[in-house]
């Protein structure tokens, strides 16, 4: 490893041949499962022994191969949640128990349980759903209504791998005799046991193999979603014996489109959708984690062959799911919907719901690997305004530190970081800089000496400090799971945080390296990430002394990662497949909790053309996060260097991303307060409707609009899907309209993007662009008011100072409702409880849909003033447009058209 320091470190270390990645053959307890599973094992549960608790229901399972008792624990959580815990009744020594995940005060409901002949029936208090425990075999039916909506094991393949003495510690024949027979000795090699072989690298298991496995069975669902990180489809696809889903956060650049190899992170929960239901399966378990996954469509059966009146059976389709991990325990909550809007509810009840992000942080952030110094960041700075275009946050990689060490500046790059960050505050923006987990080995370097000091660092499975190489070098890896330089403008990113070690298994750190509390780094691999981000955002909050809500963006994540902040999609490549699979890659992250996502605009790696780069700005000006990103050696890509007409392009869609930010402030506080995905898949607001299923190349931005980004070069005519037969749609330019519930043909030019406002809807705006989010603070807003086949219509805006917790600890918000309806637009209070004094104005309103030339229109104000308004009315795109309002945010007031 000493040489490791002197060897020059590149960007080829990340850029490594595929094959050093694993696929599910290669993987030891994926092997052992599939072929214990073959022998058909099965598990009793022994009745006799079920114990009432005051939170749960108690009872031991038993292998016919193992004869070692089980205990399994099923817990009633509040909001129609079940819970399912298999553990060892006596493990050798504890099992890993994923915590700081799940909320610490999850209310549990008492469950009734009542016995039938060999079976339980578990009953919560309002008698809806029951679970039905079959003890020979073991397995659980979840029903709802007299239907089994979900079954657990019922192709049994529960699977528990149990802790072991190692070998050289055992005394007597004894000891021996008690190894599971599905951990024999035989095939030791093949099976990984005790040592599991990949390429030069060995992992040794201290205790032996401890791999747990679940199905799952989803009846009448043939349509699943989640399970992120991949860059695949957002609708699951079945799987063939070794093409599971993997879970394993992994340093990938330049990952493959369309496969369901893990990558940069990992969240262990399903969704399950079909018409009038919607159920999840959250896997609480931070190992590396397996998924298979297979649909057996709807069939029917003749029962009588002969004659006319063949009386026939229909049998619903079904999905079974398979869930496999590396060790820990079985932890499984069960979500029982049964819509998706209650699905988003129930699993925020369990992990969190996303932060309330800064305003700045919705606003585009410019980023790439390097700015190279100080004047390169104020050349940059000044290139946005020279060319007229907003932006809100400068990013700075790696090369800004001094030879790599975190925390720090390059003296001769960035002899001035105050300056440079003063000359950004001046101009209301904001700066981040990159700070990575890996902390070069240096005994001079103030961040590594104090760590090591403190024992701060993950350890080797011999004691010492755990060491490998990433980009400074020989390096140690902050362990974020103990307990135990800049001003108010700057903010973090956390990258390379899976964790990426060059040249490790997999370019990732070794399973046995250990971590706080002697846990193996096998047990909470998927987890590492989540704590860095935690860490850092926790570390923010502190250092406004709890004032300012924190920007922290990680590439590596887990369930619950969105209470912290945003993520991305790591290390695209700028090709046109890519924007398209971003597209569902955001759509899974929105439905798996994370709101607060994003792809880099223009691709990572490689040099995008013209054509590419516009339509991916377009794209992300329409998604949560957005931000341009370049790796290093690639040409330089800001706006304004493509020439004037691609310039303009650029400009149009940022600029129309900060016309929308009250919009998507909005939507970010109901994903804040009630979990609904600020990106959503059609499904989700169209749950009935069956040909939204499968729709990934569009989406809904809220409930109001929706997109439908060009992914196709050289597009001059593109197929848009909009749904629901009794809606209608308008096109957020032309205005024209279209009922839903087909596909439509939309003619596109490079200047085009397809958004539609549906009808029923209303959407804040703001009326003018500064050059930063916080020169708009005070300017005006408008309202694109989009009427129904009633002429009705309605929308919200959320407001408070937008960077600040006053709006949690002091109410200092203001929440309106807009409501239009019988030819009255009319602006209340949402929320009682905020007040927050703004000075902005409603100075525009633009009414979609009206089918009539008003004769007057007026305002109403709340102390009773009555003032005719001006008004201008096009009879061949039914709009009313009022220009030069003057009608306050926070005040009640009513706009009444007379036709």
């Amino acid at each position: 490893m000493e040489a490791a320091e002197k060897e020059e470190i590149s960007v080829e270390d990340e850029a490594v041949d595929k094959t050093i990645f694993k696929d599910c053959g290669k993987i030891a307890f994926y092997r052992r499962q599939k072929q214990q599973l073959a022998k058909n094992t099965t598990y009793q549960a022994l009745l006799g022994s079920v114990d009432t608790e005051q939170d749960s229901i108690r009872f031991q399972i038993i292998s016919e191969t193992t004869k070692i008792p089980l205990v399994a624990e099923v817990y009633g959580i509040d909001k129609d949640i079940f819970r399912l815990k298999i553990n060892e009744e006596t493990p050798l020594k504890p099992r890993y128990e994923v915590p700081d995940v799940v909320n610490s005060k999850l209310g549990t409901v008492r469950l009734v349980c009542s016995e039938d002949t060999g079976s339980l029936i578990l009953t919560d208090r309002k008698g809806d759903l029951k679970c039905h425990l079959s003890a020979n075999p073991f397995k659980i039916d979840l029903v709802s209504k007299n239907e089994a909506v979900l079954s657990i094991n019922s192709l049994g393949q529960l699977y528990f791998e149990h802790l072991q003495i190692p070998h050289k510690q055992r005394a007597t024949k004894g000891n021996e005799q008690n190894t599971p027979a599905d951990t024999s000795q035989e095939n030791q090699e093949d099976l990984g046991l005790w040592e599991e072989k990949f390429g030069k690298f060995v992992d040794v298991k201290a205790n032996g193999p401890s791999s747990v496995g679940l199905d799952f069975s989803l009846h009448g669902f043939e349509h699943l979603y989640g399970i992120p990180q991949h860059a695949e489809s957002h609708q699951l696809k079945n799987t063939r014996d070794g093409d599971a889903y993997r879970l394993y956060n992994l340093d990938v650049y330049g990952y493959q489109v369309h496969d369901k190899m893990g990558i940069y992170g990992s969240v262990p929960y399903l969704l399950a959708h079909k018409q009038g239901r919607t159920v999840g399966i959250f896997w609480l378990n931070a190992s590396e984690t397996l998924v298979e996954i297979n649909t057996e469509p709807a069939v029917e059966y003749t029962l009588t062959p002969m004659g006319p009146a063949a009386a026939k059976q229909k049998v619903r389709c079904r999905t079974d799911v398979h869930w496999m991990s590396e060790s820990g325990i079985i932890d499984v909550f069960l979500l029982t919907g049964p819509t998706p809007a209650d699905i988003f509810k129930q699993y925020s009840y369990i992990t969190g719901t996303q932060a309330m992000p800064p305003l700045f942080s919705l606003g585009y952030h410019q980023c790439r690997w390097n700015y190279e110094d100080e004047q390169d960041v104020k050349a940059v700075d000044a290139g946005f305004d020279e060319h007229d275009i907003p932006y809100d946050v400068m990013w700075l990689d790696i090369e800004h530190t001094e030879d790599k060490k975190y925390f720090t500046w390059d003296k001769k790059r960035f002899a001035n970081p105050k300056r440079m960050q003063e000359l950004l505050r001046s101009k209301r923006r904001k700066l981040v800089v990159i700070s990575d987990p890996h902390i070069k080995v240096d005994p001079d370097y103030t961040v590594y000496a104090q760590a090591k000091e403190r024992g701060f660092f993950v350890k080797s499975p011999e004691g010492g400090d755990f060491e490998g190489v990433c980009w400074p070098g020989l390096s140690s890896y902050l362990d974020f799971t103990n307990p135990k330089g800049s001003t108010d403008i700057l903010f973090i990113w956390n990258d390379m945080n899976e964790p990426s070690v060059f040249r490790g298994p997999e370019l990732t750190m070794q399973k046995d390296a250990v971590h706080y509390g002697d846990w193996e780094h096998r047990e909470l691999h998927n987890i590492y990430g989540f704590y860095q981000q935690m860490a850092t955002a926790e570390g923010l909050i502190q250092r406004s002394k709890g004032k300012e809500r924190p920007f922290v963006l990680s590439r590596s994540f887990f369930a619950g990662s969105q209470k912290y902040g945003a993520v991305w999609t790591g290390d695209n490549i700028a090709e046109w497949s890519y924007l398209k699979i971003s597209i569902p890659m955001l759509l899974t992250l929105s439905v798996s909790g994370i709101a607060f996502c994003g792809a880099d605009v223009g691709g990572f790696i490689g040099n995008p053309e013209a054509e590419l780069l516009v339509r991916w700005y377009q794209a992300g000006a329409y998604q949560p996060f957005f931000r341009g990103h370049a790796t290093m050696n690639t040409k330089r890509r800001e706006p304004w260097l493509f020439g004037e007409e691609y310039t303009q392009l650029i400009r149009e869609a940022i600029r129309e991303r900060y016309t929308l930010l009250p919009y998507l402030y909005s939507l970010f506080y109901q994903a804040h307060v009630s979990s609904q995905p600020v990106m959503r898949p059609l499904w989700v607001e169209f749950p009935d409707d069956l040909e939204t299923f499968a729709v990934e190349d569009e989406y809904m931005l809220g409930s109001a609009l929706l997109v439908h980004p060009v992914t196709e070069p050289q597009s001059s005519i593109i197929d848009v899907f909009l749904p629901g037969s009794d809606e209608i749609w308008y096109n957020s330019k032309t205005f024209a309209y279209w009922k839903g519930g087909c596909t439509v043909k939309i003619p596109v030019t490079l200047d085009t993007i397809p958004v539609f406002q549906r009808a029923g809807s209303v959407v804040p705006i703001k009326t003018t662009v500064g050059k930063s989010t916080g020169w708009m603070a005070d300017s005006p807003y408008g309202l694109r008011v989009a009427l129904s086949t009633q002429g009705s219509a309605v929308g919200e805006l959320y407001l408070d100072d937008g960077h600040s917790f006053q709006y949690l600890h002091q109410n200092q918000f203001l929440h309106r409702k807009f409501f239009f309806c019988s030819s009255v637009l009319t602006n209340r209070c949402a929320d009682e409880k905020g007040h927050y004094p703004s000075r902005c104005i409603v100075e525009q309103i633009l009414v979609l849909g009206l089918r009539k030339k008003p004769s007057s229109v007026t305002t109403h104000s709340s102390d009773g003033k009555v003032q005719p308004a001006a008004f201008t009315y096009c009879a061949k795109t039914s709009t009313l447009s009022l220009e030069k309002l003057s009608l306050s945010v926070g005040d009640d007031w009513d706009v009444c058209v007379s036709c």
